[in-house]
């Protein structure tokens, strides 16, 4: 059984491949082509996000038996074809999820608190109190769309604050802890002072957040997304910060990233609008990317790929 490992992770991977007696090959400098030319020797793929393992890659991997994704997104993997040509697909959101519930939470307290803007005035000897006062989280009514590992660990962290939590997710059902209020997305939209996105990126998520969606939301609100950049439509979270509708938002992913360069990408004019609003806070996709993150998504993903490998 051989493993080939494309991009630099913690070095724990490495040590359980070896205690389970399984080689592997680390190649942090693969592309699409390169890789094309040496996948027919693999049992097993370990992949971030920076190339996209497609039909015409897998058709080129008879031997490989799964996949592995040192995260949770799986967007860049054709799961449905790799399954249907019996290749497991994992990925590994357990090892990151403390790391984003808490990322998110801080992102929400200094949206709310105006904390990076009341910063940057001290540091050029501002001194203004009432125009940063800020709100309490335990006042506030947070919805959460998406109950996985993320929006879960959100959850788990904001309990301590006192605030009233709303939970809306489309494919689970009786699922909410104890003080999770379990709703549909009508309601959730009818009273929620904060949102906050915890999805995949999908077809059917891709712009979950559009003008429709806004319209729909009963009073104004602040936005949180540290799942996906296009759940969120840009132009919709202009339109709603240029009304009002959106009081703030915080970002730690966007659609114009470029995840594999860690640069932003061509950028519209909407976009442009946000990266000058004083009402939105941002983060380069880092909400899940922590010391101890990196180890434990590394962890999870190999003993996942080693129990598979030996069954």
């Amino acid at each position: 059984m051989r493993v080939l490992i494309t991009d630099e992770c913690h070095p724990i991977m490495q040590q359980l491949f070896r205690e389970a007696g399984i080689d592997y090959d680390v190649d942090t400098c693969a592309t699409y082509e390169s890789l094309m030319e040496h996948i027919g020797h693999y049992d097993a793929l370990v992949v971030r996000s920076k190339i996209d393992i497609d039909r015409r890659f897998l058709d080129h991997a008879p031997h490989l038996r799964c996949i592995g994704r040192l995260g949770a997104g799986m967007e860049t993997i054709d799961v449905d074809y790799a399954e249907q040509l019996g290749i497991r697909c994992f990925n590994s959101p357990e090892g990151n999820r403390d790391a984003v519930g808490e990322h998110t939470v801080g992102m929400l307290l200094a949206l709310l608190n105006h904390i990076a803007s009341a910063d940057a005035e001290v540091r050029q000897g501002v001194w203004r109190r009432e125009a940063n006062r800020g709100l309490e989280l335990g006042h506030r009514t947070v919805g959460i769309i998406g109950f996985g590992n993320m929006g879960t660990s959100f959850a788990r962290r904001l309990q301590g604050f006192g605030c009233r939590i709303l939970a809306y997710d489309k494919y689970l059902s009786h699922y909410a802890p104890e003080n999770v209020e379990e709703v549909s997305l009508s309601q959730l939209q009818q009273q929620c002072d904060v949102l906050s996105f915890h999805v995949p990126l999908t077809p059917e998520t891709r712009h979950y957040f559009d003008s429709t969606f806004l319209n729909q939301m009963a009073h104004p609100f602040y936005l949180v997304n540290t799942s996906r950049g296009a759940v969120v439509s840009t132009a919709t979270l202009a339109e709603g910060i240029r009304s009002g509708k959106v009081l703030g938002a915080a970002l730690d992913v966007n659609e114009y990233e470029n995840m594999t360069q860690d640069t932003l990408g061509q950028q519209t004019l909407e976009f442009r609008y946000l990266l000058q609003s004083p009402r939105l806070l941002f983060t380069p996709h880092v909400a899940g990317w922590t010391v101890e993150s990196k180890e434990q998504l590394a962890a999870v993903l190999a003993r996942k790929i080693i129990t598979y490998l030996q069954q």
